[in-house]
């Protein structure tokens, strides 16, 4: 029996133990924490429609390829969000987890969502970016403030408010949507009552692209495959929807309502305000606007809102007021769905997790970068790439929800533990790869400018396909590892996580085979320890390593978790990179050109002194790598010793009740042992003195003397446990030795003989076969209620450098906690057992440098395996 491992206790610090701040990031949202009616959920949600990046996107398509191609784009669009995005939101607010929990159950494994929490942190950094440059562009225009100081107000300005998460989001979005709603939807209202010829000359736009009027194909996929960027938006949408309420016979309506109108029903108020940007930058346009400034969003609105009002300092006021309310509504949206995405992504890699708040910072920070590179300059391309790699993770995740599931083929609900899931699952992974390595083919232009403009819904179909065709091909066999374990409800302690000491609901707890305990699920994905032994086939430590059992020559010449650490190194670097970049960046655009220094210089000069630290930044990521290695050793070094400490123990209490055996056999042998044999004589002299008595008092005597005789042998047995005996070794041949033990047994059913060992042993062969007899006699014992059909089965063979004895039975078996406590002296299941058998067994082969194996199922039976280390080959 394998002793379960002690779990090294974990402490969170306040900024992670406080879930106000860290809103169940990595884990199930508690009922407890989910006390918002649907109604605050769903306007939280929706508040984060406001980002303006959809008017530019709408203006930028249109511009690009005309009416004709952009609004019915616009409005295909829309459907497939709709559709695509509605078991995603149901799936959420049903099972209350976040997207990237509901990736990992819904064909993608839990590594290989980490793919998907990175495309996803790369959307929110990227529209964070977008939005943040609109918001620069507004101060500048509004208040002359420098664009570069803007984007550092409209990053900063963010990180107070998404600091303690949804719970002031949601007060925000509360507070803002009546003022943002009354400010966006005004100006449309005086262009449609006073203007209504604008919608004219809006339809009859042609594009630059476009070499002639009316509908092109090409035209309409190139638009489509920019708009289908926005099929990710589902992500930041379901991360408020898991914080709905259970649904329950009062509140269904208004919590479907809640799922509809937050979850896909986000793009109708999208898609209405990439329709209002399409018809601005028209606008802008006609007003002699460039086309660069026709789709800047505050210029837009400014063109809007000069139909309020002809007063240009009310004009420019709204229109200022009206986009950075806006920027602040979406982008807190976009940095706590940010902050989420990087934390599942680095808690996976590293088992590592400092917190939600310090993965703010970083999305933040990229945000910032990608403004400084001048992102929203290159939007169309951008919006292109990224909705391929969109496309494609959509269509998996579709796939399983609306088809593999209903099939049953995938689990009826989205399995978010690490305990329970493999690492990877081909169907979400293998699907997304294929469609994403389509797609590009198609985008980069080799098959042709048709199949490169519709290389998005290529990705999509092609997912939608591949995934349910793996998922039939594999019969969803790769979903969970293994059944997922019910804690069991009668142990009020259950709910206790074993590692971290807190408290969580049932669907946050997994059952830990590594510790043989209950833990949380965030202490299962951070243990660094188990090494997934819960998911091995072998259930062993060594047969799970991460480089398992190929190549081993290579392995053995590579250190030790090499490609592991090699990760690491690449991700510290990659962050410190990008914060070093985007310092020297920001350096670069605050450099004012002067008539000595040219700007190109200044920018030389900071590029080569950018790529002089990239060695010096490397070394850092090295040196942080391996002081968390560092710190990682000593806590397994701490675990170990912890439970060498604790296996000292057993074996001191073992020795001091040992020792406590002895000293009382002592007093009772001594004290006992004339009484009993003077009870044993007389009880024989009286049974044949009255030979001519009636039967009851014969019986009687006979029960006197046999009891006595029994006590006689418990005495043996303890004098015989208490003692150290020493072993005289001789060679024995272990299957012609077993042979002769079962031929000496005198039992009244036959036992099977399987004897294939062929080798022979060192042995005390008297106290080999009192070990032998004893395990035996406790097969024959568990087969006395199954008599007609008992089968007992001793078999040898051998394996390695060891001869293995087995003694099999069909009897009664035994349950798991009674398997795990055979060994310990005087205890028993037996009416009449004293509890030394089983323990003077393992005592007996321990002293042969052997071991004793048990496997034993409740009305099975019971296989006991005694290894004893081989003397040599040798024929019978």
């Amino acid at each position: 029996m394998e002793t379960p491992q002690l779990p090294a206790l974990r402490s969170y610090h306040s900024w992670i133990a406080n879930e106000t701040l860290e809103d169940y990031s990595l884990r199930y949202a508690a009922t407890s924490f989910r006390r918002w009616s649907p109604f605050v959920i769903a306007n939280t949600a929706l508040g984060g429609i406001s980002f303006l990046a959809l008017e530019a996107i709408g203006g930028a398509i249109t511009l690009s390829y005309g009416f004709a191609n952009a609004f019915p784009a616009i409005l295909v669009t829309c459907l497939f969000v709709f559709v695509t995005s509605l078991p995603i939101a149901y799936y959420s607010s049903r099972y209350n987890i976040d997207m990237d929990l509901l990736t990992r159950g819904a064909g993608f494994g839990y590594i290989g969502s980490t793919i998907t929490s990175l495309i996803y942190a790369t959307f929110t950094f990227i529209f964070f970016a977008l939005e943040g440059v609109i918001m620069a562009q507004a101060l500048n225009l509004f208040a002359d403030v420098p664009l570069v100081l803007g984007y550092v107000i409209s990053s900063v300005v963010i990180i107070p408010i998404t600091f303690m998460g949804v719970t002031l989001i949601s007060k925000l979005q509360l507070l803002s949507q009546p003022i943002w709603i009354a400010l966006h939807l005004t100006p449309f209202a005086y262009i449609l009552l006073a203007h209504p010829d604008t919608l004219d000359e809006w339809a009859a736009f042609v594009g630059s692209d476009m070499g002639s009027e009316g509908f092109n194909f090409l035209a309409f996929g190139s638009a489509i495959g920019v708009l289908c960027a926005l099929s990710i938006q589902i992500g930041e949408q379901v991360d408020y929807l898991r914080f709905l309420p259970d649904k329950t016979r009062e509140n269904r309506f208004r919590w479907w309502a809640a799922v509809v109108a937050a979850g896909p029903g986000w793009i109708v108020v999208g898609g209405f305000k990439i329709l209002c940007g399409s018809l601005l930058a028209v606008l802008a346009i006609q007003a002699g606007l460039s086309r660069s400034t026709a789709l800047e969003p505050i210029h837009m609105y400014i063109i809007a809102y000069q139909y309020v009002s002809t007063d240009p300092r009310i004009v420019l006021a709204l229109a200022a007021v009206f986009v950075l309310i806006s920027q602040v509504k979406i982008n807190v949206t976009n940095a706590y769905a940010g902050s989420l995405a990087w934390s599942n992504f680095f808690s996976r890699v590293t088992h590592y997790h400092p917190g939600r708040v310090v993965w703010l910072v970083f999305n933040i920070l990229i945000s910032l970068l990608l403004m400084l590179l001048g992102i929203f300059q290159t939007l169309e391309l951008v919006l292109a790439v990224y909705s391929i790699i969109a496309a494609a993770w959509i269509g998996s995740i579709f796939a399983d929800l609306a088809i593999l599931k209903p099939l049953g083929i995938s689990p009826a609900y989205p399995e978010f533990r690490r305990a329970y899931l493999y690492n990877f699952n081909p169907v979400g992974c293998g699907s997304m790869a294929l469609a994403s390595f389509v797609a590009l083919v198609c985008f980069s232009g080799v098959l042709g400018v048709m199949m490169q403009a519709y290389a998005a819904p290529i990705a999509f179909a092609t997912a939608l396909v591949s995934a349910v065709a793996i998922g039939i091909a594999t019969k969803g066999r790769y979903y969970l590892a293994r059944p997922p374990v019910d804690l069991p409800a009668a142990k009020l302690d259950a709910n206790l996580c074993a590692i971290c000491g807190v408290t969580y609901e049932r669907s946050d707890m997994v059952h830990c085979t590594f510790y043989e305990q209950p833990i949380c699920s965030l202490c299962c994905s951070l243990d660094s320890h188990c090494h997934d032994v819960c998911k091995s086939p072998g259930g062993g430590l060594e047969s799970s390593r991460y480089f398992g059992q190929t190549l081993p020559h290579m392995r053995d010449k590579i250190a030790p978790r090499m490609g592991q650490r090699l990760l690491k190194v690449a991700g510290v670097l990659f962050a410190l990179a990008v914060i070093a970049g985007g310092v020297f960046l920001l350096t670069y655009r605050l450099i004012e050109p002067g008539s000595e220094q040219p700007h190109l210089a200044n920018g030389q000069l900071l590029l080569r002194v950018f790529l002089a630290l990239l060695p010096l930044l490397g070394i850092g990521a090295w040196w942080i790598v391996l002081s968390q290695e560092s710190r990682e050793l000593a806590e397994r070094d701490l675990v170990a010793s912890l439970e060498k400490l604790r296996q000292t123990q057993r074996d001191l209490a073992s020795n001091e009740r040992l020792a406590a055996i002895g000293q009382i056999t002592a007093t009772v042998s001594h004290e006992l042992r004339n009484p009993l044999g003077t009870l044993v004589t007389s009880a024989d002299v009286l049974r044949r003195s009255l030979k001519s008595a009636d039967e009851p008092v014969l019986s009687e005597l006979q029960r006197l003397q046999r009891n006595a005789w029994r006590c006689v042998r418990i005495i043996e047995d303890l004098l015989d446990f208490s003692r150290r005996h020493a072993l005289t070794l001789t060679p024995i041949l272990i299957d012609r030795w077993v042979a002769q033990q079962v031929a000496e047994q005198d039992n009244a059913r036959p036992i099977q003989l399987e004897l294939a060992a062929g080798c022979r042993i060192s042995a005390d062969g008297e106290r080999l076969r009192q070990a032998f007899c004893n395990v035996l006699a406790n097969a024959v014992q568990a087969c006395e209620g199954n008599a007609d059909n008992a089968v007992i089965t001793v078999s040898t063979r051998c394996e390695a450098d060891s001869a293995i004895i087995c003694v099999a039975d069909n009897g009664a078996g035994m349950s798991r906690e009674t398997a795990a406590r055979v060994f310990e002296p005087l205890f028993s299941t037996k009416a009449f057992g004293v509890g030394l058998g089983m323990p003077l067994v393992k005592r007996i082969v321990e002293q042969h440098g052997g071991s004793v194996l048990i496997e034993s199922e409740q009305g099975a039976g019971t296989r006991v395996s005694i290894v004893l280390p081989r003397a040599g080959a040798a024929s019978s």
